[in-house]
């Protein structure tokens, strides 16, 4: 099917980068590296966007207050207030929702692909197994997820803030609960997502000191009432 085809590409992508540099963790690599810089303006556009609904957030918490018994009311103020202004509340999810047939993909290849098994990176013995280093008290320790956790962490933190604090207490069991579903998984999936999360944080903390001016587009050039 549809995810088969993509896991193909990715699976001819990844022989070919070890057959360049016979490695394939650094070939795991620089596929993470190409897809981001395909993803890269929607990751940037998103950012824009969050830039953006960042400076209207005293204005949120303002409709918030005001009509805190009355959801529905808050509710249309709220979409009015996005209509205004030409805000789009959903771009900050666009780059998460655009790369889910890839990583499907790539959990299908990198789960399955018998390439991985014995090969190694760095402290990794095995790319197709969990890269436990030891165990302590009878429990594996994995660093790379453990990374990948705390880079989720750094991302959120330097994440222009946009949802109310409800939305933002939940949002940060996300590094946990992706924690414990990449723990057990192959070294090999995780290289890629961690090394995808760092790249997300550089691309974020370039663009976040970018001129105001770059988050205008989606702003309309009234006045906020």
């Amino acid at each position: 099917g549809f995810w088969g085809v993509i896991s193909v590409v990715l699976l001819k992508s990844m022989k070919f980068f070890y057959r360049l540099i016979p490695n394939y963790g650094v070939a795991i690599i620089i596929i993470t590296i190409l897809i981001k810089i395909l993803f890269w303006p929607i990751q940037a556009k998103s950012i824009k966007s969050m830039k953006a609904m960042q400076k209207f957030q005293p204005m949120m918490n303002k409709l918030r207050e005001k009509y805190k018994d009355d959801a529905q009311r808050l509710n249309a103020e709220t979409m009015k207030l996005y209509k205004e202004h030409k805000i789009n509340p959903f771009a900050g999810c666009l780059p998460m929702v655009v790369q889910i047939p890839v990583f499907s993909a790539l959990f299908a290849m990198l789960r399955s692909a018998i390439e991985l098994r014995g090969a190694t990176f760095l402290w990794i013995k095995d790319l197709s197994q969990p890269d436990t280093v030891a165990h302590i008290l009878g429990y594996p320790l994995n660093p790379l997820p453990l990374a990948m956790g705390a880079s989720m962490i750094w991302q959120m933190k330097i994440t222009p803030q946009t949802g109310d604090q409800q939305q933002q207490k939940m949002m940060m069991f996300m590094p946990l609960m992706m924690l414990f579903f990449f723990y057990s998984s192959s070294s090999g999936l995780v290289l890629y997502w961690t090394v995808q999360q760092f790249l997300s944080i550089a691309q974020q903390w370039w663009s976040m000191r970018q001129p105001d001016h770059a988050a205008t587009p989606i702003l309309s050039t009234g006045k906020a009432k």
